[in-house]
């Protein structure tokens, strides 16, 4: 998986081959970086756009996980099934 492409941003393979749990936590440590002020404005702006990217990567896998999550139902005749999660 070379790139991923999400919300009209690429998101380097990189970023693409980390799991939800990973690129969450690389995100929160970038926020705490960013809220204590002492990277130079350079930093700052890197770490910001690395931000984004990792925020694009964990809303699509959320988004996958979402479609693959199905509800187990009762259906008329008594037997056990599955149908898609209703998101709304």
């Amino acid at each position: 998986m070379a790139e991923n492409q999400d919300a009209g941003g690429k998101i380097p393979a990189e970023i693409a081959a980390l799991s939800f749990e990973d690129a969450l936590a690389q995100l929160q440590k970038l926020v705490k970086e960013l809220e204590r002020g002492d990277n130079k404005l350079d930093d700052a702006i890197s770490s910001y756009e690395r931000g984004a990217l990792l925020k694009q990567h964990c809303e699509a896998k959320l988004r996958e996980a979402q479609m693959k999550v199905e509800q187990i139902v009762e259906r008329a005749n008594g037997m056990i099934g599955t149908k898609p999660m209703d998101t709304e």
